[in-house]
């Protein structure tokens, strides 16, 4: 199906739109505190190399959020969590449900 001018500019501003969109939201997004109760109960911490390795065995070098399944936005920065509902996870963090993306 060829693409006219019309339908180009039209597809173009509604991706514009939309990718603005979800770049406000995320920078809406009050980030997790170390501090928050199921923070604290999942040994999330922003820095993952501060992981308490006692408390959690699990812990492993490399882990962190951005490599987590339920992880969703950039490598670097910050992202969402579906454990942290409204509020954004650093990516270079981890926690205890830590669970490798596929």
């Amino acid at each position: 199906m060829a693409m006219n001018r019309r339908t180009f500019v039209i597809h173009s501003l509604v991706g514009s739109a939309a990718l603005a969109a979800a770049t406000l939201s995320r920078a809406d997004v009050p980030k997790v505190a170390e501090t928050d109760a199921n923070a604290v109960g999942l040994g999330y911490k922003e820095d993952a190399t501060k992981a308490d390795k006692a408390k959690f065995p699990k812990y492993a070098a490399g882990q962190q959020c951005s490599s987590c399944q339920l992880y969703q936005g950039p490598a670097t920065g910050r992202g969402n969590c579906a454990l942290f509902a409204g509020k954004s996870v650093a990516a270079a963090g981890w926690c205890s449900a830590y669970a490798k993306k596929a």
